[in-house]
């Protein structure tokens, strides 16, 4: 198989395998499930700073790029990703009543998370299929911002291996579809609060991997034009994923379960990223 196919193939099982898996644990689990989900989401977000921080900073500077290049790939990826939540936050924000001036600068809940709460707002008001349908291309390009850095991680590590299966590729991976299970129960679990059948909602759950693959391929291509593109490729994936942890996933875990846990979670998911890295 092609270097292609295989970078395809493994972001396909890291994406859609593993979203859809956490879709389906979403599904069998009740409604009322916040402080599991809370306490995944929080060991994904530990995963994810090991991958980051001892991963891939690590090879974006190992490229031999001088390290205020590195520093600028991160800060642009933090900030590219920042502004395009603003934005979507800013446009749908006043569209859904209980998100008021007293409501936390970020997502409580899971439906806050991927803007499903504004679409099932648009149900509520029996609004136009115009405005259903812009409301399900916001909340597809609010979980698109998650993952297409996770692919072009994926992607970058491929092109900076030589071996077309490298083990490094592999591993991360095998992270990333770790750290896309609970996301995927963060998709499907408002989606069937809100009344969509169990099977459609796993559906669309695995079908919100596909921009992995996306960013995989953007990820690969940028790696294959030399050490910049490789190190502009790994420190903005980098970027746009520390700000997902620490900007969306970490607040949201603690509103959800106001306890030291989701800490502890936390620091979990990093030691066990650090074994499966190094071990």
């Amino acid at each position: 198989m092609s270097v292609l196919g295989t970078l395809v193939m493994t972001t396909a099982i890291a994406g859609v395998v593993g979203t859809g898996l956490g879709g389906l644990i979403g599904a069998l689990l009740q409604k009322d499930s916040n402080r599991i989900v809370s306490l995944l989401l929080s060991f994904a977000g530990g995963v994810m700073i090991s991958v980051v921080c001892f991963d891939l900073v690590v090879e974006a500077i190992e490229t031999e790029v001088s390290i205020g290049m590195v520093i600028f790939a991160i800060a642009l990826g933090v900030a590219v990703i920042y502004l395009l939540n603003w934005i979507i936050d800013k446009r749908t924000n006043p569209q859904v009543p209980h998100i008021d001036e007293n409501h936390p600068k970020t997502a409580d809940d899971l439906d806050e998370l991927i803007h499903s709460d504004h679409l099932e707002q648009h149900y509520l008001n029996n609004d136009s299929k115009l405005s259903l349908f812009i409301a399900g291309v916001v909340m597809a390009s609010a979980i698109a911002l998650h993952n297409v850095p996770e692919g072009m991680t994926i992607g970058a590590s491929y092109a900076s291996n030589d071996a077309v299966m490298g083990a490094a590729a592999i591993t991360l991976a095998v992270l990333i579809g770790l750290h896309n299970i609970p996301e995927g129960m963060a998709v499907s679990v408002p989606l069937i609060a809100g009344g969509m059948p169990k099977w459609k909602a796993v559906l669309i759950t695995a079908s919100s991997g596909i921009p992995t693959i996306i960013g995989a391929l953007l990820g690969f291509a940028l790696g294959e034009i030399g050490p910049l593109g490789l190190a502009l490729s790994l420190g903005f994936a980098s970027g746009a994923m520390l700000y997902v942890v620490f900007g969306e996933i970490l607040p949201q875990a603690i509103l959800m379960y106001h306890s030291k846990r989701p800490a502890f979670s936390a620091i979990g998911g990093m030691l066990v990223g650090l074994l499966i890295i190094f071990a």
